[in-house]
């Protein structure tokens, strides 16, 4: 598809690395928000007195939110000033979380947290916003570190959230979670480029249209997304149903010491940060395989949790660092194919990440009704291996050399 306008000029001297900071900060705050209610399922469920096999649609509608976001609002940023779409979606986010705070049925309860996913996605255009500040030598090392700032987020949320549910019950967690998102919305109303072009003069509809058509087209970007389903099923279902064996017999662990485990995930989120660098020097490929296989052996060590837990940290850190290698991968490379579309690419992009997040949620607390810590440890390394699988095929079906990005292939 052609579109109707080419990239506008940006920040003559690209992205500094001060304001990169702050875009990864911010990023990492907002996706917290669709992470707290993780380490925190068990006692929303006796709040809500909610079947334990059931509490996980409190996650899996914070994900459908979010994909729901990504299709409708993420490509927004390709055509309005960013930093209004910014701005705005903070202000909506606070206002949900103060909801999600304060309700007392199940139906304001989901429908909160469905309202905190959709709002979720402005760390989305905070990366594609990014992706074009940056200058072309240094997209992927921005990318990365903004990533590296999601994923710190995303495991950050977990050891906050139990915490502050120690301290003052899990309300508190969205209550903090919306001062934060305040205090966020008025930083980037202060610091974000004001004025800038939009990359795109397309209609709305034309827009939205624009998403599966260019993923139907380049196999490149639907190899992606199909990487990120898979990694993130994966990946969300040890982080779902952790908090379902720590918190009873015979560990009994308090909701701030299983948020320790978040912290442990960060180490490996924080070491994958290079994959951005070697995406720029077109290793993209052979990271991903790589990182692929330790995301799969990860689990050997993660189903030891009933008799090692030093086996368990180190498979935690692994799966995190895996997971964030390919993810900051992925997004380099669909960043490349097509400049001009960067806030609807990452937004079909991450469509199919909340896919595979809603899916892994849903199937984990299932599994470990049915089967346990084995149960879930098999779902999780079942879903490593048909990514693999996936890359494999994939790779194959290229032959002997694979082109990820515009003018690089690798062997």
């Amino acid at each position: 598809m052609q579109h109707a306008s080419s990239p506008k000029p940006r920040l003559s001297g690209g992205l500094s690395r001060a304001t990169t900071l702050v875009f990864a900060v911010a990023a990492g705050l907002s996706v917290a928000n669709i992470y707290y209610a993780q380490p925190l399922l068990d006692a929303m469920a006796r709040d809500f007195a909610i079947a334990p096999a059931v509490i996980g649609l409190v996650v899996a509608l914070t994900q459908l939110g979010y994909g729901l976001g990504l299709v409708f609002i993420v490509p927004l940023g390709d055509l309005v000033d960013r930093r209004r779409l910014v701005v705005s979606q903070g202000v909506l986010s606070v206002i949900a979380l103060v909801a999600v705070a304060m309700a007392r049925t199940e139906a304001i309860l989901f429908a909160g947290m469905a309202a905190v996913g959709l709002l979720a996605v402005v760390v989305q255009v905070l990366v594609s916003f990014a992706a074009t500040l940056a200058t072309p030598a240094a997209r992927g090392r921005a990318v990365g570190m903004v990533t590296s700032g999601v994923v710190t987020g995303i495991l950050g949320a977990r050891f906050i959230a139990g915490v502050l549910a120690d301290l003052g019950g899990w309300r508190a967690v969205y209550l903090t979670s919306a001062l934060l998102t305040l205090a966020m919305v008025v930083l980037l109303s202060r610091i974000l480029p004001r004025n800038l072009p939009p990359d795109s003069t397309d209609s709305y509809a034309a827009t939205l249209w624009s998403i599966p058509v260019l993923f139907l087209n380049d196999r490149i970007l639907l190899a992606r997304g199909i990487l990120a389903l898979l990694i993130f099923a994966a990946f969300s279902t040890f982080w779902t149903a952790l908090v379902l064996p720590l918190s009873a017999a015979p560990f009994n662990y308090s909701h701030s010491r299983i948020g320790l485990f978040g912290l442990a995930g960060i180490a490996g989120a924080i070491a994958a940060t290079g994959a951005g660098r070697l995406a720029d020097r077109g290793l993209g490929q052979w990271t991903t395989g790589v990182s692929l296989t330790l995301l799969l052996a990860s689990w050997g060590l993660i189903a030891l949790l009933p008799v090692s837990i030093p086996a368990l940290l180190i498979g935690v850190v692994l799966l995190d660092l895996a997971v964030q290698a390919v993810h900051v991968t992925n997004q380099s490379i669909i960043f490349e194919r097509h400049p001009q579309a960067r806030s609807r690419l990452v937004g079909g992009y991450m469509v199919f990440y909340s896919l595979g997040s809603a899916s892994g949620a849903m199937a984990a607390t299932m599994a470990h009704a049915c089967a346990g810590w084995t149960g879930v440890s098999i779902l999780g390394a079942g879903f490593s291996a048909a990514a693999l699988l996936a890359w494999l095929f994939q790779s194959r079906s290229n032959r002997q050399w694979h082109c990820e990005r515009p003018g690089v292939c690798e062997r």
